[in-house]
Order: structure tokens, then C-alpha cells, then sequence
């Protein structure tokens, strides 16, 4: 089943990734992260645990135009992958995948939700920091070409936690 991607995201849907889509996201995988790509059989592996991880693409008619994963072995959740063609960033595609995330994550019970971000990456980041996650660790040339990884957190139990929230907005 799909649904809109969000209010103003004209003609994108989200649905869960299967094994038919594994190809085109593939493709896209090697497209946009030429120095990073997972091979395709991690994401065939990635699809085969159901119990810790959920999958996700936007499409339009066109074709699949972004994708998002999490692994969630509570009390933590960890974004694996998020990505948008360039064509089409800025448009809320992935703040509709990274909200369906957090959606998960709260579902499956985590307290918390982790990611990396490449240093290099301000769009990323922002988005991220709009959601309410913060910086809580550098990993030194974490990426295969030497850049540095930022490690984030969005807290969803204590005290300091984020409030079901889409685009970080209550």
C-alpha cells in the first residue's frame, strides 16, 4: 500500500521497499553515493530482517526517486540509509521518509534514534537538525574517501525528547 509522501509533495508516494525494487534502488545507490554504494546484496540482506528493519521508497510515476531504511534492536534505532535524486531535494521527500522513520522507531519502542551524516553534507545535516536530532560524536574519516562522519541523536523518551514532530514542528 502507498501513501502521499506529504501535503506538498504533489504526485510522490511511500510505500515498503520489496525485493522487486531492490534493482532500481541499487541503481540509485550507486548513482548518488558512487564512493559509499552498498552492494546489492546488503540490501537484499537488509530486506531479509523484518523483525529489526523497515525499508522505504518514494515514487512517482516515473519510477522510484528516493529510499530510507532503519534497523531497530530496542532501546536503539539507527537510520541505515536515507537518499532523494538531486532533481528532487528540497521538495520534502526526505523529510516525509525520515518522519515515517521516526514513526517507526517510536512503534518499535526506541528511546533513541542514531544516524551518520558525511561532514560534507550541510543539506543532510539540516535537515536533520530541523527534525531535533544533535551532533553527539565525530567519527574521524569514517567515509571510504577520508570524510568525516557526524553521529546524531533523536532522543523519544526522557526529559529532552522530541514530540512527534513532522519537519521538527510540534
Amino acid at each position: 500500500m502507498s501513501t502521499p509522501a506529504a501535503p506538498g509533495v504533489e504526485g510522490v508516494f511511500l510505500r515498503d521497499m520489496t525485493l522487486e525494487d531492490v534493482p532500481a534502488v541499487n541503481a540509485l545507490e550507486q548513482r548518488l553515493f558512487p564512493a559509499d554504494a552498498w552492494p546489492l546484496q546488503m540490501f537484499l540482506d537488509e530486506l531479509s530482517q523484518t523483525t529489526t528493519r523497515r525499508y522505504l521508497v518514494a515514487e512517482t510515476s516515473s519510477g522510484i526517486v528516493g529510499y530510507a531504511g532503519l534497523m531497530c534492536i530496542e532501546p536503539i534505532a539507527d537510520v541505515q540509509t536515507i537518499a532523494v535524486v538531486p532533481e528532487l531535494e528540497g521538495r520534502g521527500i526526505g523529510s516525509a521518509l525520515l518522519t515515517q522513520l521516526i514513526e517507526e522507531a517510536r512503534r518499535r519502542r526506541a528511546e533513541d534514534v542514531l544516524l551518520e551524516v558525511r561532514a560534507d553534507n550541510p543539506r543532510a545535516q539540516q535537515l536533520y537538525l530541523r527534525f531535533g536530532f544533535e551532533q553527539i560524536h565525530l567519527r574521524r574519516k569514517y567515509y571510504r574517501d577520508g570524510v568525516d562522519a557526524l553521529i546524531m541523536r533523536l532522543q523519544l523518551t526522557g526529559p529532552s525528547a522530541a514530540p512527534t514532530t513532522e519537519a521538527g514542528r510540534p
